[in-house]
Parts: C-alpha cells; structure tokens; sequence
C-alpha cells in the first residue's frame, strides 16, 4: 500500500510540474533571438532601401537608414560603401573617407571604392591623391572606360595634354560611342594648337549626340575660317545649355586657356549678343 501510495504522489507532482510549466509558458512572452545570418539579411534589406533614397535624392534619411544597417552589421564592405555614397551626397567628405577606408579594411578588392575616393579628392581639390585613387581602381577593374576617362581628365587639369589623349583614346577603344571622351580629346589637341583635328574630334562627337559643349567647341575652331557656321553652331550650343555662355562653367568643364579665349571673341559677335543676353538670363533665372 506504501509502495502505491508513493507511486501516486510521484504521478501527482511530475503531473503538477509540467502543468506549472504550461502555466509558465502562457504568462511569460517568448523572446526571439535573431541568429547571425537573420541579422545580415535585415542590414542588407536597409542598405539596399538606403541606397533607393539616395536615387531619389531622399539623401538625409538614407544616410540615417545606412547608419543603422552598419550598426547591425559593421562587417559587410557594400554597407560602408553605401554609407559613403550618403556621406558623398550630404557633403560629409572627410565621413565619407573614413567609410571607404573601413570598406578597404575588410575588402581591398573592389575598384568602387578608389572610385569613390577618387570623386571625394576631386571636390576637395586633392588632384595627386584622386589620381593614385583612379589608378588603383583601374587595376583592379582595367576596362572602366568611365574611370579611365575621368583619369584622363585628371591629366588634362595638369596640362599633360599628351597623356590625357592617351587615356581618352584608351577609354574611347572599350567604347567608341563614348562621345564625351571624344570631346575632350578635342579640348585637349586644341591646347596643343592642332586646330583641325579638334574640329574632326568635335564633329565626330556631335555625329554621337548633339550636346552644347562639342557644338560650342566647334563653333570656337571655326569662328575664323567660317564666321557664318560659327554662328549658327554657337546658337544652337547656347539654346540647349545656357550655363555655357559663362567662362566659370566652361573652365569646370576643363576648357583650356586657348580654347577659353577663342569662345570668349566668339561671343562678342554682334549676331550673338541676344542669343548670349537670353542665355545669361536663363541662368540667373534658373540659379
């Protein structure tokens, strides 16, 4: 009877054990513990949403959104790399910097990042050190024609005119519709006075798109020899991008000091003077 009556306490206490259990279960709120790789799919989600507001130029809120996906997650490189691209367009160069060198840290690999760094020692006018930038993501990445072009861009800031035809004639051979490197290898014979082969090169890009800058070009190298095409091309220059009319502007643009003064005789061509006031208004209008 002993024997029994031990057994139905044991059956008592093991049955009120897991009732408790259950009862425990109903009252305490279960906890979920996001495991290492939940984790980095939920930073890759907001990197990605952050890098979306950046293209629709939402840039402070995807430089918060950036911020918290490297907080989860401090060892993904494309996170630091879509942090820099916030930093970039709120301005924040020397953060963005220090992003990029993080990125480096864990992958040394990938040619964006010198890309990127390259384009911060631009805007804060660190010409050698974008150029050593640009270099290095080139080797890693050899047929960027875009990186290569802005390389030769580099070269003509420094008046290495020869050197900068090297390299947009290199970008040119991966992209031959790459009007843009055309156009500059036309700003760049023009500087070394070989006047008619910058006319080719400013036709050949016109040929590819009808932008100002090679329809002003052209107009500039033919304003002696054919004051009438000049004309109408310089018309036609200023009516689709005003800023041009404006020696600033065109000096971004990496015009040089020949080409600078041969536009500057150009638009004093009476035939001009209201298409230049109608341009000057523009964008002063626009600004």
């Amino acid at each position: 009877m002993k024997h029994f009556l031990k057994k139905i306490i044991w059956i008592s206490i093991i049955t009120f054990y897991f009732f408790e259990i259950d009862k425990v279960k109903a009252i305490v709120p279960y906890y979920y513990f996001p495991t290492i790789k939940n984790l980095q799919m939920q930073s890759s989600y907001i990197g990605k949403n952050a890098y979306q507001l950046l293209y629709f130029g939402q840039y402070e809120d995807s430089l918060n959104l950036a911020k918290l996906a490297i907080k989860i997650n401090a060892k993904d490189e494309k996170l630091w790399l879509i942090l820099a691209e916030a930093e970039i367009a709120n301005k924040q160069y020397k953060n963005a910097l220090k992003s990029l060198n993080k990125a480096e840290e864990i992958n040394s690999n990938i040619s964006e990042l010198y890309f990127a760094k390259s384009n911060i020692y631009l805007k804060i006018s660190q010409q050698k050190k974008a150029k050593i930038a640009l270099e290095k993501g080139i080797k890693i990445e050899p047929n960027n024609h875009k990186a290569i072009f802005q390389l030769g861009n580099i070269f003509l800031m420094e008046k290495n005119y020869l050197g900068a035809i090297k390299l947009f004639d290199k970008s040119i051979k991966i992209k031959p519709d790459f009007w843009q490197a055309i156009n500059n290898q036309g700003l760049a014979y023009f500087e070394k006075n070989n006047i008619d082969l910058s006319v080719k090169l400013f036709e050949s890009a016109i040929s590819i798109q009808e932008n100002a800058e090679p329809l002003l070009g052209l107009a500039s190298c033919l304003r002696i020899n054919n004051t009438k095409l000049a004309i109408q091309l310089a018309k036609k220059a200023l009516a689709k991008d005003p800023k041009y009319v404006n020696y600033d502007f065109r000096k971004e643009q990496l015009w040089g000091e020949k080409l600078q003064a041969s536009t500057e005789i150009l638009l004093q061509n009476e035939q001009l003077q209201k298409d230049v006031i109608l341009a000057k208004s523009k964008i002063i209008e626009s600004s």
